[in-house]
């Protein structure tokens, strides 16, 4: 009996896996992890250029490029590529920060765009709803909405069709 019950919990726990892992790419809905991931239809170098411009061009304050992929290869490590861009609308981001100061983890936005083992380029943010109830944020519904339309007009310029 118990090795019956181990087993299907063994199969329910890699069903679970399975679901789990399914990219909502295409779609753009945020996972159970609160990750938006839009599939670029670029390399990692113009997915990034071409986000950077967007944002230039929307005049949005652009804070930093990390490449992470240097830092690795600076330490002796190799990764895929993989660029963090920080970036921010000051007078929106502020507002979250007065209603809970914790939120401060969250902002300015961060996006990552990256290529995995399969060659695929992504473009991976925090969605903003994830975000608001993670810091019990209830009164700035307009803001998020703000901010999440905003990053998706910036993904937009690299989703593959």
């Amino acid at each position: 009996m118990f090795i019956r019950v181990s087993k299907l919990l063994s199969a329910a726990c890699l069903g679970l896996a399975l679901v789990a892992t399914q990219s909502p790419a295409q779609s753009g809905a945020p996972g159970a992890d609160g990750l938006i991931k839009v599939r670029s239809a670029y390399s990692v170098e113009e997915t990034v250029e071409r986000i950077k411009k967007d944002i230039a061009d929307k005049g949005i304050v652009f804070f930093m490029a990390v490449d992470q992929s240097k830092l690795a290869a600076d330490a002796g490590i190799r990764v895929r590529p993989s660029t963090l861009l920080v970036f921010g609308n000051p007078p929106l981001g502020v507002q979250f920060l007065t209603s809970n100061p914790f939120s401060g983890l969250d902002w300015p936005v961060r996006l990552l765009v990256l290529q995995d083992e399969t060659g695929a380029v992504w473009a991976a943010y925090t969605d903003f709803a994830w975000i608001a109830r993670r810091h019990g944020i209830a009164d700035r519904q307009q803001q998020f909405a703000t901010a999440s339309g905003v990053v998706a007009s910036i993904t937009s310029t690299v989703r593959a069709d």
